[in-house]
């Protein structure tokens, strides 16, 4: 671990962008955990993928302090960083979804481009360019397996050296952000570091991704719909393993380096599904609970929740398959998730099942009409 990282760990002091976001929370609740003397400073402007009550539980620690606010507000993140004598910004805001940066790029663009710049500058005028000189800082960046555009089924995975070669305008948005971050390190001696991880899942996804859409779906007995053939294969992250490979990173990670957190477990689209289906159908089965709480679900109806799929347009541009070469993170900072796809889907089941006033708040009637609209009226 390099002097500046030892200092930098020593303090604690995170301003954590996206915090109410589905990564953001799950992070702020491990780091919180793990470093219960720490100062975290929660950052998100709680648009709709945005959830205050992702950190419930989080206000009564005397180190964690929220903050409403847009990442284009300069002065506002000025000001957070500095209230608390921030010293690392560990950046998850974005958005995210690729449905929506085919129809609606402009907010792709604002967010995760000119968003992620107004975070650097803002960054660099603090740590760098202030009356004390350079002071130990960290910018560590979230991004997309994305951006390395697709794989054939025999190409080999994506590699830190991969060129970029985005397909949608999110992924594009994401590769301009990530060029953004590496250029305040080679220009101005901005210390960041930057991970591309792989598909995440696990508690409090926006139900707008696959995995929880699906799980929804099913407790209300409608269809589930699978682009194209369903055969795009996806590597899959479980969040919390995710969170531990961060940590990693501003623990033991080189600066100006980046870090593909992978999960090592390609799936393919529909066995996904056909996977999530069997696991509620036996949940079901064995605990009537779940059918007394829901009664409308696919299974407490007497259905195999398999019926409810339902083969949809494919979208344009989707990137046929995504894998994740992660040696470089598990041979210098000997990380490997934790977590197989079969537990954590169990794991990820059951949280929604537990947790029905989570995602019924968060699937209003704005949402359920957008999702409608995108699949058909599933």
């Amino acid at each position: 671990m390099s002097a500046t990282s030892s200092a930098i760990l020593a303090e604690k002091r995170l301003l954590v962008t996206g915090a109410a976001g589905f990564i953001g929370s799950n992070f702020c609740h491990y780091w919180l955990k793990n470093h219960p003397q720490g100062i975290l400073a929660a950052y998100d402007v709680l648009s709709y993928a945005g959830n205050h009550h992702n950190l419930d539980g989080l206000e009564s620690h005397p180190g964690f302090h929220f903050v409403q606010g847009d990442i284009n507000d300069a002065a506002l993140v000025e000001s957070s960083l500095r209230a608390h004598d921030i010293n690392v910004i560990v950046h998850f805001a974005a958005e995210s979804h690729v449905d929506r940066s085919i129809h609606d790029p402009d907010a792709f663009i604002q967010t995760n481009i000119v968003g992620t710049h107004t975070l650097l500058k803002m960054a660099k005028s603090l740590w760098l360019d202030g009356p004390e000189g350079p002071v130990p800082h960290r910018f560590h960046h979230i991004s997309t397996d994305e951006v390395y555009g697709t794989l054939g089924p025999k190409d080999p995975a994506f590699r830190e050296d991969t060129p970029y070669a985005p397909n949608s305008p999110y992924a594009a948005s994401k590769a301009g952000s990530d060029h953004l971050v590496r250029a305040y390190q080679h220009t101005y001696g901005l210390s960041t570091t930057t991970s591309n991880c792989s598909n995440n899942y696990g508690p409090y996804h926006f139900p707008e991704k696959l995995i929880p859409l699906i799980i929804v779906n099913i407790l209300h007995n409608k269809a589930l719909p699978i682009y194209g053939d369903g055969q795009q294969i996806r590597d899959w992250l479980y969040v919390e393993d995710h969170c531990r490979g961060i940590v990693a990173i501003l623990e033991q990670g080189r600066e100006g380096e980046s870090y593909n957190i992978g999960g090592c477990n390609e799936w393919a689209n529909i066995d996904i599904v056909q996977l999530v289906c069997r696991k509620m159908d036996a949940l079901f089965a064995s605990n009537p609970r779940w059918s007394e709480q829901y009664p409308q679900a696919a299974p407490a109806l007497g259905r195999n929740s398999e019926e409810l799929i339902q083969y949809v347009r494919d979208r344009p541009g989707h990137d046929r398959r995504y894998a994740i070469d992660a040696d470089k993170i598990t041979r210098e900072l000997a990380f490997e998730p934790a977590v197989d796809f079969p537990t954590g889907i169990q794991r990820t089941i059951l949280w929604y099942l537990e947790h029905p006033q989570w995602w019924q708040q968060v699937m209003d009637g704005s949402y359920r009409h957008w999702l409608d609209t995108q699949y058909g009226a599933v």
